[in-house]
């Protein structure tokens, strides 16, 4: 598309805009009695509209029958998670029973890095993307220690080349092949938090496996932004949380995918709870633990209901909207937004730089700027005039235009009070 940096060009593009309508779902941050241009959605969604009913109904049904409501609420609470299984499969392109909703992304990246971090003889290392989101990092070399391994000893950071802020490919697939039979598990986000770069996970697990080593995968920053195809791709796990592009509110419920034949092998070392056993003897509390096949098999207590129950609405939407077209959108939103940087730079001498991906199969829909002077100060000026974005030191502004409620508008009118700020 041959974009222009005008606010009739941005207006033509959301009246053409398929997807526009689903903007009105979302309640919009209000700056001196004007919406937001919220580009924040990589950080904290907004909230559904209809996420208050959804929760009052599950207050209402707690009111009107307590205990009974486990059993008789409208959505019955102790089958409240299989709710999830087909839409959350759709999103990483997984079968049902590979995925489940619980707990927070953090504990269920421990949960699962006891079950996929099994290191042995010299086959101890976990190679993991420069700059990871800190809870990984503290994640990995806490579970390092609890097997006896020193963190600096087993932990393999990569680093991008001289002069580039984002990793390459090839690079990261050598050095899978260098460590060899050292390699324990690889460790990537699917989505860089800082950087924006979005990895071949495809690609990165098959040089995993060719090693014998484990392909995880923290999807925080993936998961509704992204397509992703983790059951074709041959993913051994994955984890993320739903309060990003997902929507589902502050702290809100996380989910799990396990590839059926990790899911399928009771034989798997886990941590065991009563709702990760088999559904079929679970009230029957055996002292064994016998595991749901499954992805389920790795829960361990019920369903959090009222987080769950605004996780519920935001899924609703995705599944109308269909991450097919948002992705579409969702390239053109970030191209647009590509392009009124680059034309800023023309007219005000290259004081922005780009260090996410230029390559849209590399990126979803982040970007991260580097302003050469008062990029701070920029950033703090921007969220005055009603820009809610994200700083992230030392020096970075993270831009996230997402398809589901943003518009060009929206990037047209950031692009032109960045310009006043970097010319001012």
């Amino acid at each position: 598309m041959e974009y222009v940096n005008s606010p009739d060009f941005a207006a033509s593009l959301d009246k053409q805009d398929p997807l526009a309508s689903y903007r009105n779902q979302f309640l919009i941050p209000q700056v001196n009695g004007k919406d937001t241009i919220y580009f924040c959605g990589n950080s904290l969604g907004l909230q559904p509209k209809t996420a208050k009913n959804a929760l009052e109904q599950e207050l209402n049904d707690w009111a009107a029958l307590g205990v009974e409501g486990h059993l008789h609420a409208k959505n019955p609470w102790w089958s409240y998670h299989e709710m999830f299984s087909e839409p959350l499969a759709r999103l990483v392109g997984a079968q049902p029973d590979e995925v489940v909703a619980m707990n927070g992304l953090t504990v269920n990246l421990h949960l699962l890095m006891i079950s996929f971090y099994q290191p042995s003889g010299k086959r101890k290392k976990i190679l993991f993307e420069d700059g990871p989101f800190s809870s990984d990092r503290y994640a990995m070399a806490s579970q390092a220690q609890q097997r006896g391994l020193s963190p600096e000893d087993v932990l393999v950071e990569m680093h991008p080349r001289q002069g580039e802020a984002t990793l390459r490919t090839e690079d990261i697939i050598a050095k899978i092949e260098e460590l060899g039979d050292e390699l324990a598990l690889v460790m990537f986000g699917g989505v860089n938090y800082y950087t924006g770069q979005a990895f071949d996970i495809r690609t990165i697990t098959e040089a995993a496996h060719k090693v014998g080593a484990i392909a995880g995968f923290d999807l925080a920053h993936a998961m509704g932004n992204i397509p992703m195809y983790l059951h074709n791709w041959d993913v051994d796990f994955a984890c993320w949380c739903s309060y990003k592009y997902l929507n589902s509110g502050p702290g809100s419920i996380s989910g799990i995918y396990v590839n059926e034949r990790h899911g399928n092998n009771p034989e798997l070392i886990r941590l065991a709870g009563w709702w990760g056993n088999d559904p079929d003897t679970r009230f029957q509390m055996p002292e064994k633990f016998i595991p749901s096949k499954g992805a389920t098999g790795w829960q361990l207590s019920n369903a959090p209901v009222f987080s769950m129950a605004v996780h519920k609405a935001s899924l609703d939407i995705f599944e109308e909207a269909g991450i097919g077209q948002l992705r579409q959108k969702s390239e053109l939103l970030t191209g647009y937004l590509e392009f009124i940087i680059d034309d800023i730079n023309q007219k005000a001498g290259n004081v922005i730089s780009i260090i996410t991906p230029r390559n849209k199969e590399e990126r979803g829909c982040q970007l991260s700027l580097i302003l050469k002077e008062n990029g701070k100060a920029t950033h703090n000026a921007l969220m005055k005039q009603g820009v809610i974005s994200d700083w992230r030191n030392p020096n970075v502004m993270r831009i996230a235009p997402v398809p589901l409620y943003n518009t060009y508008t929206d990037v047209w009118t950031f692009g032109d009070l960045l310009l006043k700020q970097v010319h001012a």
